[in-house]
């Protein structure tokens, strides 16, 4: 999952550093938001963002980040698909410019009754979904849920159930109150990953950290709900994974330790016409750490379903 240092320690890109490479982020990468369109979805009550590229008729594609991180996460691969795809990144419920759930509703049923409601208000009969971690989860469930709105499925350094306790420990930090900066550098230096490891350039990294803050009350804070983490409620999804027909790409990291070797085998084998591809050079963050690689995975897996 992506998510953001509430604490006081120290981060490993120093201040001065992260500030400069923010202000060094535009001359450096084109990121894929800076071409898309954004659109608010209405969905059971929540306004939910979207950013969107490619026109109406093209395949619909539809990325989905991880825990506490955004539709932003995409901003590096989604460019690659947006003239052959009518290509969205969704921000989930409680994530990014989407509103938070009141009270806290953060069940693998809730998002995917979003997603749901997203590609019916899009006019989509069906989608290729690609999801992160948290978003690889909700993906995966979805398309056993709904297995005649789902054309591909592509599940990138998910596992079909969290251990319980690491469950506890992201119900704890969820606990935890948003700390407010006093500025927007202060909020976007504090960024960090979970799991920490990473080879993301650090103008991307800056870039993310940058994109998930947001001014509220006259200070600055992160863009995401911590109920979405105290009130996280993932299905145990084993069971279901017999019910997805779509085809399927497994997309693990070479270094991550959240799908391990033998826990993607074990999915390949668990899904009909699954495929599994390692993402080299890449821990769990792989579309950040490696992003040219996965794209590459991802356009060999779809180009024949176009």
């Amino acid at each position: 999952m992506g998510t953001f240092d509430n604490t006081r320690s120290r981060n490993a890109l120093k201040g001065k550093v992260f500030a400069d490479t923010i202000r060094a982020v535009s001359s450096t990468l084109r990121f894929g938001c800076e071409r898309a369109r954004k659109r608010t979805v209405k969905v059971g009550g929540l306004r939910l963002n979207v950013l969107e590229w490619g026109i109406a008729g093209r395949p619909p594609l539809c990325f989905l980040h991880g825990g506490s991180a955004h539709a932003h996460w995409f901003d590096l691969v989604a460019p690659a698909f947006v003239d052959r795809f009518h290509t969205i990144a969704l921000d989930q419920r409680g994530h990014g410019e989407s509103d938070w759930a009141t009270p806290p509703a953060y069940a693998t049923e809730n998002f995917a009754a979003d997603l749901l409601g997203v590609i019916d208000a899009f006019g989509w009969r069906q989608v290729a979904l690609v999801g992160h971690s948290m978003g690889g989860h909700n993906a995966m469930s979805f398309s056993a849920w709904h297995p005649d709105r789902v054309s591909a499925l592509v599940i990138v350094d998910s596992r079909p159930v969290i251990p319980a306790d690491r469950l506890d420990r992201l119900r704890t930090r969820g606990q935890r109150t948003l700390r407010p900066y006093p500025s927007a550098e202060a909020a976007a230096q504090s960024f960090r990953l979970l799991p920490r490891e990473t080879n993301a350039e650090p103008a991307f990294f800056a870039h993310l950290g940058r994109a998930g803050i947001v001014q509220r009350d006259g200070h600055w804070a992160y863009r995401f709900d911590p109920a979405s983490n105290s009130a996280r409620a993932p299905v145990d999804a084993w069971p279901l994974l017999e019910r997805i027909t779509a085809p399927t790409l497994i997309a693990r990291g070479e270094l991550s330790p959240v799908l391990p070797p033998e826990m993607a085998e074990k999915l390949r084998v668990a899904i009909r016409a699954a495929t599994l591809v390692e993402i080299p050079a890449s821990y769990h963050h792989l579309v950040l750490d490696n992003p040219g690689a996965f794209v590459q995975a991802l356009d060999r897996f779809l180009a024949p379903l176009i």
